[in-house]
């Protein structure tokens, strides 16, 4: 029996009347990701939805958060994913990765906005040393995702176990699909955090495209700003302080536009290409 969801006259959730209070928007007969449809019409899926819509509307400060960051990082991801032919859908992995926080790092040290670990960064072209860790330099490693994503659907021809190996690996899916001998995502049984992970990204899809419904009302969004200029590197830079000073910017400054530089030196003996961001430290004149 499917379960009816009272819905606005354009179709979108309702939002809650306690204002005060918001409760979560009730669970839709179904989701739908990169175009394919999971339907919540069993009480072990319904009761997997409601959880993460639950998640949502009562984490506020994150919450709110995600929103507020999706100004500055969603038009980044979604020209990468356009670029590479990958469903705009997947941008929800980011957020369920890392709250849209590029400092963000996991307690196993996966790190960035897409949560790499220095192993698979490393696999996918990234550089990772003392110097520099390229997971935190926000371009290159959704690049990276890009890259894992497409060779996960050359390898499944299904978008929810592309997102689900994200989670468990390419041989943690294949081998749950050899064992089970079942192919679809909903068929499989599949670690706990890997299968909420699903219900995650379903319910932050519904979150990003009605947050009133969640009791969440964004007046505004962080906003990306370009930098002053760049500067392209290819030697050594022996102090960072030092070379921060010459573009009349503080040492902290370029430490936040440049994440990736985990160091107050860039000897960079292996003579690597790195684009350095010089930001503009002022968004406002008086």
């Amino acid at each position: 029996m499917l379960l009816s969801v009272p819905v606005s006259a354009q179709g979108l959730y309702a939002p809650p009347s306690d204002e005060l209070h918001p409760a979560p928007p009730s669970v839709p007969a179904y989701g739908v990701f990169c175009g394919d449809t999971l339907w919540f019409d069993t009480p072990e899926k319904y009761e997997r939805m409601d959880r993460e819509l639950m998640s949502f509307t009562y984490m506020h400060t994150t919450t709110t958060l995600m929103l507020k960051r999706s100004g500055r990082y969603f038009p980044m991801i979604e020209k990468a994913l356009k670029a590479a032919g990958i469903p705009d859908d997947f941008k929800y992995l980011c957020v369920i990765e890392s709250n849209l926080d590029p400092k963000a790092v996991s307690v196993s040290g996966a790190a960035g906005l897409w949560q790499f670990t220095k192993t698979t960064a490393r696999d996918y072209g990234m550089t990772v040393n003392l110097e520099v860790d390229e997971r935190f330099n926000d371009l290159k490693e959704t690049e990276a995702a890009c890259q894992y994503i497409k060779r996960a659907y050359a390898k499944f021809k299904n978008w929810y176990n592309v997102a689900a190996s994200y989670n468990c690996g390419m041989g943690g899916v294949s081998s749950r699909i050899a064992d089970q001998q079942q192919e679809a995502f909903e068929d499989l049984w599949l670690p706990e955090e890997t299968t909420r992970y699903i219900y995650r990204i379903l319910a932050a899809k519904m979150l990003f495209a009605n947050p009133k419904a969640f009791g969440y009302d964004i007046k505004e969004k962080y906003s990306y700003v370009e930098p002053l200029h760049t500067v392209t590197v290819s030697g050594s830079i022996e102090s960072l302080v030092e070379f921060a000073n010459q573009y009349s910017i503080s040492y902290a400054d370029l430490k936040r536009a440049n994440l990736w530089l985990r160091d107050n030196k860039l000897l960079n003996k292996e003579q690597r290409t790195y684009i350095v961001v010089i930001p503009r430290t002022k968004l406002h004149t008086r």
